[in-house]
């Protein structure tokens, strides 16, 4: 007995009955990203007797005394930062593709993985730098410590707030038009997004560095939110916003 050919269309056909993989769940990839962000700036100060890490607009002399005398904390510091940033950049590739399944066509999708991925990767950096100041050759000069504490600030901060405002806008906005999100988180993510975008002029005035905090303990408790409400199928919308969503 003769078994029928296999015809490209019948693969084809085969092909398109398969569904795409879901990915891994996301609420606690974000969860886990979050707390060990949040146990970076906690652990360190019960760590240290209550000493906090310095601010780069503190004195110098504030400066190199806390990365002096606190090596471990610091230490712990890098450790848990460069860890958070690595559940980070795994929300913004399972988002991207969760979008794409929901009929997502328009740019925010991508938008929002390309400032998911910078927010992990300067995390990173900055955390990588931070380790720098643990290591005694660079104690031993007080200019490495300004120098090295400044990079690792403007890495972990505006570098990280700004593009994190692009992983929140990319969420945001088709969540808004698509109605994958409640109108309150979506409305609150692009108001997140736009501080965010603010926030970059820190870079030109440091009197404006307050908005980093104000932008980065909102944003992480977004992306949570988002990660339990984002649908795993595409909700019953009105033609018009599924028309906005995918064009």
């Amino acid at each position: 007995m003769t078994t029928p050919a296999t015809t490209p269309a019948t693969r084809t056909v085969t092909t398109t009955r398969r569904l795409p993989q879901a990915g891994p769940p996301l609420p606690p990839i974000a969860i886990s990203a979050v707390a060990l962000f949040v146990a970076s700036l906690v652990l360190p100060i019960l760590l240290a007797g209550g000493a906090t890490y310095p601010s780069p607009f503190a004195s110098e002399a504030t400066i190199v005394e806390y990365f002096r005398a606190n090596p471990t904390p610091v230490l712990l510091t890098s450790l848990l930062q460069f860890a958070a940033s690595l559940p980070l950049g795994i929300y913004a590739a399972t988002v991207s593709v969760r979008l794409n399944r929901l009929g997502i066509r328009a740019p925010g999708a991508t938008i929002g993985l390309v400032g998911g991925v910078l927010a992990s990767a300067s995390m990173a950096l900055s955390a990588l730098l931070t380790w720098t100041l643990t290591r005694p050759e660079i104690l031993d000069h007080a200019e490495l410590i300004r120098l090295v504490h400044d990079l690792a600030f403007i890495t972990g901060g505006p570098g990280f707030v700004v593009p994190s405002g692009l992983l929140i806008a990319g969420i945001a906005v088709p969540g808004l038009l698509a109605g994958l999100l409640p109108r309150s988180l979506a409305w609150a993510g692009l108001a997140i997004a736009a501080l965010a975008m603010i926030a970059t002029l820190t870079v030109a005035f440091p009197g404006l560095s307050i908005l980093l905090p104000i932008v980065r303990f909102p944003s992480l408790a977004w992306i949570v939110l988002a990660a339990f409400l984002l649908p795993h199928r595409r909700p019953t919308a009105a033609p018009a916003a599924k028309e906005a969503a995918a064009s």
